[in-house]
């Protein structure tokens, strides 16, 4: 064998065995991309060239998200909602988007105290694909040890309570995620505001192994983000993404600890009023569970001390207007006169006001985050902070309206960007329209422009090193046969 032959020869030998080394690699790297177990330590000895080639698959990694539109008002319904389908074929519900519950949850048709809400209750017997869960060491079981159950009370003293279910959830059209299979509950039983609301239910966004988020990420569909963005004052409706978007520039973030509570939490360290700050201790801000972003409450809650400095700094900056009795006589708001009507004025009256995060960047709040309007005075506003019984800061839907909210659970950390959330959804409905504008100039970012999610990649596309492989071993073994 000659000198030539040799080499051609080895060069064949040495690339067989790299292209099928690289073969099992990539398979094995496809499972990991789409797994969303954590990865074992064991793959930290992997050599060099491997542990990069595995990182820069996930990195490629591109998971389809859902695009769905929110409805109704903050103040006016007390809540934004979202509509989602669940059975084969699809029932719709209006459910109420909370990312302070863990559970999804529609009233069913066997339903013994279920208040009288938007649409029809949950048939499971016209949903070829439903399955009630059977008792397990996994779950609650019902009193006769046969099925799962679940119970679910809040502060304002409602319930819900009822038997986990399993069925096909549906997105709707706007969503590039397909329907998926998920635990739900089928409500038995609703109190208090729960049985007396127009919304048909909860759909839980928090923290939690039965959340739909928590649900679609276990099973690799999407990625571990999701974004809300709520309507202003007096316009409502919204967008919200379950997947990843693209963080646009000028999103500010604050890190969110999961260890600290089990809610969506942010570091909040001081407040400033007019470009003024309160000078408080920002252990304030860190008691109980520490600074919650709930957006299934509506207003915001301060321990006494952040409200009374809070209050206090915003009538300094308003001497002109008036302060008046608040609409409800069984409450003590704090309201004022002499604004006008026109929604778009009111910052020609009232502060911002700047949330300073433990990084120092700041979130800026415009009166509509802290204000909402009188209901018997023209021209009069009232201010949507109270204060809270305990020593936790609980910040609902007024602090984020017009305002888009990232919870990127797999970096621990919540980014905000003020927005127009109608045309974010315009935006987000039509990839291919101009960028939306923002009408709050402050934070100096115009463009929102998160980018539509592509489809999962195709398994037969080849990575870059697999493909380089596999052309050398048909350059190899061309050369040979001359």
């Amino acid at each position: 064998m000659d000198r030539a032959s040799f080499l051609l020869l080895l060069l064949f030998i040495t690339t067989v065995s790299i292209f099928f080394f690289d073969l099992t690699t990539a398979d094995e790297l496809e499972l990991t991309a789409e797994s969303p177990m954590i990865f074992p330590l064991s793959y930290s000895s992997l050599p060099p060239r491997v542990e990069d080639f595995r990182r820069r698959r996930l990195h490629q990694s591109q998971l389809p998200n859902a695009h769905m539109k929110l409805y109704d008002d903050l103040l006016s319904n007390g809540y934004y909602t979202t509509r989602l389908w669940i059975g084969t074929p699809p029932q719709e519900f209006a459910l109420i988007v909370d990312t302070g519950s863990t559970v999804t949850y529609v009233p069913c048709s066997t339903c013994k105290q279920c208040g009288k809400h938007q649409d029809p209750k949950f048939q499971p017997e016209l949903s070829s694909s439903y399955k009630a869960l059977k008792c397990n060491p996994d779950c609650n079981c019902d009193d006769e040890g046969k099925l799962c159950v679940y119970e679910r009370r809040y502060a304002e003293m409602s319930s819900s309570s009822g038997v986990l279910s399993e069925d096909l959830i549906s997105f709707g059209n706007e969503s590039q995620l397909t329907p998926q299979r998920a635990v739900f509950g089928c409500e038995n039983v609703e109190t208090g505001d729960l049985f007396s609301q127009r919304a048909d239910g909860i759909m839980g966004l928090g923290r939690g192994k039965l959340s739909v988020v928590d649900q679609l990420v276990d099973k690799g569909v999407i990625e571990d983000v999701f974004s809300l963005c709520y309507g202003g004052m007096e316009v409502g409706g919204g967008a919200m993404v379950l997947g990843k978007i693209s963080p646009p520039a000028g999103m500010v973030f604050s890190h969110s600890d999961p260890f600290r509570s089990p809610y969506y939490n942010i570091d909040l360290k001081q407040m400033h009023v007019a470009g003024k700050s309160l000078k408080l201790n920002p252990k304030v801000f860190n008691g109980k569970h520490g600074t919650v972003l709930d957006s299934g409450t509506t207003y915001a809650y301060f321990p006494k001390e952040a409200f009374i400095a809070i209050k206090d700094a915003i009538i300094k900056e308003i001497p002109s207007l008036k302060r008046i009795h608040g609409p409800d006589p069984n409450y003590d708001d704090v309201c004022f006169s002499g604004a006008g009507r026109d929604v778009a004025e009111i910052h020609n009256f009232f502060p911002e006001i700047d949330m300073e995060f433990g990084n120092g960047q700041k979130l800026i709040l415009s009166p509509e985050n802290y204000l909402f309007r009188h209901t018997k005075v023209r021209g009069a506003y009232c201010l949507g902070i109270f204060p809270d019984r305990d020593s936790t800061t609980l910040l609902g839907g007024i602090v984020v309206r017009n305002t888009l909210v990232t919870y990127d659970r797999e970096n621990d950390k919540l980014g905000f960007l003020k927005t127009n959330c109608s045309d974010l959804w315009r935006r987000l409905a039509a990839p291919e329209s101009p960028a939306p504008t923002s009408p709050i100039s402050q934070n100096k970012s115009s463009n929102i422009s998160p980018s539509p999610a592509k489809s999962e990649s195709p398994t037969t596309d080849l990575p870059g090193s697999l493909a380089l492989y596999v052309s050398m071993f048909l350059v190899a073994v061309a050369v040979a046969g001359r």
